[in-house]
């Protein structure tokens, strides 16, 4: 069988035009898509029957891409879905090992690791569903730099938020006198909570 690099350069390779609902950047795109069945082989190893789907841009703005999916009976649409999906799940770990320490456990017992990273993934999720609540459809907060002009939100704007409210909504009164007074002004704790939340 031709490689997947000569099916591309075949001029007599047939293209399908199909619309993706969602490419990135949440926007449709059109591209051309061509198709078929192959096997993944590897010497000393069984094969693997697959199906490949390339893709191309008509209108050149990105280079011409091969997709391998095991599941044959999946269509090429769902592929490519699929394939553009992946960016979001991989920002999501990428920040969770970033913040939370995925992947860099210290056990060395293996029901350790199955145990941990669920839970470090679902306190990613916990944290995201505070965030939310704490916003209440209100502007995000986003920390910029001058080396760093971001214009979108990041994990670690998220949990920055949510420590904050933590911090500056605890009440540990030493009595169950109602006039505590506060030793520090307002201000500056709020300020110390905002440092602080980025640097923990």
């Amino acid at each position: 069988m031709p490689t997947l690099a000569q099916v591309l350069a075949d001029p007599a390779t047939a293209w399908t035009s199909i619309q993706v609902a969602r490419w990135y950047g949440g926007q449709p795109r059109l591209v051309q898509i061509a198709t078929g069945t192959a096997v993944w082989y590897q010497g000393g190893l069984p094969p693997v029957p697959l199906c490949w789907v390339l893709i191309r841009d008509p209108q050149g703005a990105f280079d011409p891409q091969a997709l391998l999916c095991t599941t044959q009976t999946a269509a090429p649409a769902d592929i490519l879905a699929w394939f553009v999906q992946r960016w979001q799940l991989e920002v999501t770990l990428e920040e969770c090992r970033a913040h939370l320490g995925t992947e860099t456990q210290r056990q060395w017992h293996d029901l350790s690791i199955a145990r941990t990273t669920p839970a470090l993934l679902s306190l990613f999720s916990l944290v995201s569903l505070l965030a939310r609540r704490l916003l209440a459809g209100s502007a995000y907060p986003t920390r910029t730099a001058a080396w760093d002009p971001k214009t979108d939100p990041t994990f670690s704007d998220t949990l920055a938020l949510v420590r904050r409210f933590l911090w500056t909504h605890s009440d540990f009164p030493l009595s169950p006198a109602s006039d505590d007074q506060p030793q520090f002004p307002k201000p500056l704790v709020d300020h110390l909570a905002d440092l602080l939340a980025y640097a923990a």
